[in-house]
């Protein structure tokens, strides 16, 4: 750059002292409307070099002007975002303080300037949400939405966590439905809906996010299962409530075979049918269970149905006895259906083998009562007495 300017120099001095050492210096008129100029080609030459050496000077200085203005504001800007850089760190340790207040204060104080502006106006509608202050942290929200552009996938989920704090269940659900739909798989979303269909009693849309719960892992396997066994049992009761027993044994028919075989189902199923007065329905689920799978829960449902065909469920007890070995429940059942139509001493032999694998202290009520009925009030005596040792002794030894 400085051969440049120097060449550039040597060739202005020689167009200047040229003409000078040759004795000719030209001649230049510049002629306007009120003025004539008159110089020499020389003159001209010298007066264009400092016309350039003073615009020169001018760009110099107005450079160093704005340098120096760039400088200062960014300057101001570095110090504003290495304050809000300590902001934020100081207010992510009041969060683990759960000092909400100073936490709101600290991420929205310097937030515009922050690393990840959006972010800090996040936390801080949580913080003012969980001070219960909904009209700043919706404040936020709104800034927060107003510096995300175009991903407001953060923004969204954060609206519909506060919306839940708040209890605004019917919003949050239809914020989540449209989160959802662009991102199917997001953790904290599935998170969010299951929470959202819980409170809104939205159990088919609760069946629908299962797979996927599944498959990004939210829950364990087990959680999942008392979701699903939850949802089957919220329709059921939709289903009563909507249309009554008719309505329940229908949407029971239009399930699939799979999800009328599994036992969970099959119990509440006959608990809702039972609810409904309806005996003969709930016992053919029952025997239809047993007789696939043996469980305690369907057994423990067999004194409640009030039974048009009670030797059915004798038989079918007699049978699990036989398969299942003398489990005391399935004796202490057989003693109880026995006693509804009067087979007192076959009902006593029963809870006699019951207490004999179980001490309990219903059996033992239950065979005082088959006793008393076949006239022996003193064993009948000796077994309430033995019973209420038995619960005494329960009592005592939590």
């Amino acid at each position: 750059m400085i051969k440049v300017l120097l060449l550039f120099l040597l060739l202005i001095a020689g167009i200047v002292l040229g003409p000078i050492l040759a004795g000719h210096q030209g001649y230049v008129l510049i002629q306007t409307d009120n003025y004539n100029v008159e110089t020499s080609v020389t003159g001209l030459v010298i007066i264009l070099i400092l016309t350039m050496v003073v615009l020169f000077a001018i760009e110099w200085v107005l450079r160093r002007i704005f340098r120096t203005g760039a400088r200062t504001r960014g300057w101001f800007l570095g110090r504003k975002r290495s304050r809000a850089r300590k902001q934020t760190k100081a207010a992510l340790l009041k969060l683990a303080e759960g000092d909400y207040q100073q936490v709101e204060k600290l991420m929205s104080k310097n937030a515009d300037h922050a690393e990840q502006p959006v972010v800090n106006y996040l936390l801080a509608a949580e913080a003012a949400q969980q001070r219960g202050d909904e009209i700043r942290a919706n404040q936020h929200l709104e800034r927060a939405a107003e510096l995300a552009d175009n991903d407001q996938l953060p923004v969204e989920i954060t609206r519909v966590r506060l919306q839940l704090a708040r209890n605004e269940n019917h919003a949050a659900r239809h914020g989540i439905d449209k989160l959802l739909e662009v991102a199917p798989r997001h953790p904290e979303v599935l998170r969010l809906a299951e929470q959202a269909y819980l409170r809104t009693g939205a159990w088919s849309s609760l069946l629908d996010i299962l797979p996927a719960m599944e498959k990004v892992q939210i829950g364990d396997e087990a959680h999942r299962e008392v979701l699903q066994q939850q949802a089957w049992i919220g329709l059921m009761d939709q289903a009563m409530a909507d249309q009554g027993n008719d309505g329940l044994k229908a949407w029971w028919r239009n399930q699939s075979r799979k999800t009328r075989h599994q036992t969970t189902l099959q119990v509440a199923m006959a608990e809702h049918l039972i609810e409904c007065d309806d005996h003969d329905a709930a016992q053919e689920i029952i025997i239809d269970g047993l007789k696939r799978q043996y469980d305690d829960r369907l057994v423990l449902l067999m004194p409640r149905l009030k039974s048009g065909n009670p030797e059915q469920l004798e038989k079918v007890l007699r049978q699990q006895i036989k398969t299942q070995g003398d489990r005391p429940l399935l004796q202490s059942t057989l003693g109880q259906l026995l006693m509804k139509h009067g087979e007192w001493q076959q009902a006593s032999d029963a809870f006699r083998e019951a207490i004999k694998q179980r001490p309990d202290a219903y059996d033992y009520a239950w065979l005082a009562d088959s006793l008393d009925k076949l006239h022996k009030p003193e064993e009948a005596a000796t077994m309430r007495r033995d019973g209420l040792l038995l619960t005494l002794q329960n009592n005592s030894n939590p």
